[in-house]
């Protein structure tokens, strides 16, 4: 069988992203340019700067990229993006730019969801082993969802307000921590003990997730402690959050596997990055006897080799987009992409 190579476009937040893959594992080249400095100065990702530094980045990462492969553009057999979910502007740089790439180069465009890429993310150094759990966290996601097969995706539950990444930067900025917060709440957090005694989220039967709760449970506390000019103790209330947040993930996660026989577990995005959330996990895949799953950390966070990633089953399947793709902000996992225009080329 003929190698693939898929030239992937990411630019979904803010980092313009771009890499060569090859049949859907091998990493030819990849190029990260991140704005993480720029936004830090506005404490979180600032949209209409996003989209403009994407666009002045996106050719310089183009060049980047085939620079360190031998690989010419000629040479490569399909044009990936991410389409959604994300910032629309900065969505729509790397749509314009994959729509201009395979039109010149009459290449097929793949049009790949964020979220999948991130559960893909896992098939560059290890295997995707079926059945499997995904539990999905990120900045905009908390899910659990069920894969018998390449993509088939059934959603057995998922946050009822903020995401798990979202949380962790709203309680960074109530605990005064500089973005990106979630890395820097996992550093205050192992100084500290649990001690405050918060509120568990969703303490039910179902696998649906919630934060906001917990997050406003923390902006009372510090609120009223503030009022009585009582000192937090910023190290013990990050672990406390953090102890309860991830808990809420674990507990869920625990009732899956006793539910569903599976392979292995793995964790998706930029969360799954946290090493306290990687040890408990752990400990409950270990309590089942599953393989457990977890991206290299230069996959975990926003990069193009794992939109290319999944874009390798959607390739061998040829479903392709016309050029009437239009990004999107919000989308399901379980939503067909391209289901309106899809063509075999």
């Amino acid at each position: 069988m003929k190698d693939v190579y898929i030239l992937a476009i990411e630019s979904s937040c803010d980092e313009t992203s771009m890499a060569i893959v090859k049949n859907g594992k091998e990493i030819e080249s990849l190029t990260v340019l991140t704005q993480m400095d720029t936004h830090a100065l506005y404490g979180g990702v600032v949209p209409e700067i996003a989209s403009r530094m994407h666009t002045e980045n996106i050719t310089v990462v183009l060049e980047e990229t085939l620079k360190k492969s031998s690989i010419k553009i000629e040479d490569i057999d399909a044009i990936a993006v991410t389409y959604a979910p994300g910032l629309l502007g900065s969505l729509l740089v790397g749509v314009e730019a994959a729509k201009t790439l395979a039109l010149v180069y009459n290449k097929p465009l793949i049009a790949v969801n964020h979220m999948i890429g991130h559960i893909y993310a896992n098939n560059i150094e290890d295997d995707l082993e079926f059945p499997l759990l995904a539990l999905i966290v990120s900045g905009g996601h908390t899910d659990l969802v069920l894969m018998e097969g390449d993509y088939q995706f059934k959603i057995l539950g998922s946050t009822l307000d903020d995401a798990i990444g979202e949380a962790f930067d709203k309680v960074a900025r109530i605990l005064g921590l500089k973005y990106p917060g979630g890395p820097n709440v996992e550093r205050l957090a192992k100084l500290g003990k649990n001690t405050y005694n918060l509120p568990k989220p969703v303490n039910d039967d179902s696998y649906n997730f919630s934060f906001s709760g917990l997050k406003s449970s923390i902006i009372n506390l510090v609120h009223n402690e503030q009022q009585r000019n009582h000192e937090i103790n910023k190290e013990d209330l990050a672990c406390s959050f953090q102890t309860v947040a991830i808990d809420e993930l674990t507990r869920k996660l625990d009732k899956a596997l006793a539910e569903f026989k599976v392979k292995k577990v793995i964790l998706a995005g930029g969360v799954s990055a946290s090493m306290y959330l990687r040890e408990e996990v752990k400990k409950i895949t270990d309590k089942h006897n599953v393989k457990f799953s977890v991206p290299n950390m230069k996959y975990c966070t926003d990069n193009a080799a794992m939109i290319g990633c999944a874009a390798y089953p959607l390739y061998l399947r040829k479903e392709f987009c016309d050029f009437d793709l239009n990004p999107k902000s919000q989308i399901s996992l379980l939503e067909k992409t391209c289901k309106s225009n899809m063509s075999s080329l």
